[in-house]
């Protein structure tokens, strides 16, 4: 069976921001980037043999805003402890501090870094399972 790859789409006031901590902080690989395209500047960030990506937009003269709760939350799972050691230490390289999780669940076995958008990203160290 041939699974679908999801993206997930978010739009933002903060395109250099965000591409400055998913790529750098967090590591994702710039997949493809446009511009003007419709209206609309973007970029897809990811890795290229994941079956996912995430897309970023602005739309010029049009404001987004801010993260609606501090609970909307990307999750990766980083089950080896020194892959995860390495993204936290990385997105510290890049100028991220940890923020406590709203949902203190998340602070138990991982870290919370607050993006550009006051979106919240979870590395999580643990597999995730069923």
């Amino acid at each position: 069976m041939v699974f679908p790859t999801l993206r997930v789409a978010r739009p933002t006031d903060n395109l250099p921001k965000l591409v400055h901590f998913y790529r750098d902080g967090l590591g994702l690989q710039e997949l493809a980037s446009f511009r003007g395209h419709a209206g609309f500047d973007g970029v897809m960030l990811g890795h290229p043999q994941a079956p996912y990506h995430l897309e970023f937009t602005h739309q010029p003269g049009h404001i987004v805003g801010q993260a609606p709760t501090a609970d909307h939350l990307l999750v990766f799972y980083l089950p080896d402890a020194v892959q995860w050691q390495a993204a936290i230490a990385r997105m510290i390289t890049a100028g991220f501090e940890p923020v406590p999780a709203y949902n203190p669940y998340w602070d138990q076995h991982g870290r919370t870094f607050q993006d550009p958008d006051g979106y919240h990203v979870v590395l999580q160290c643990a597999a995730w399972h069923l």
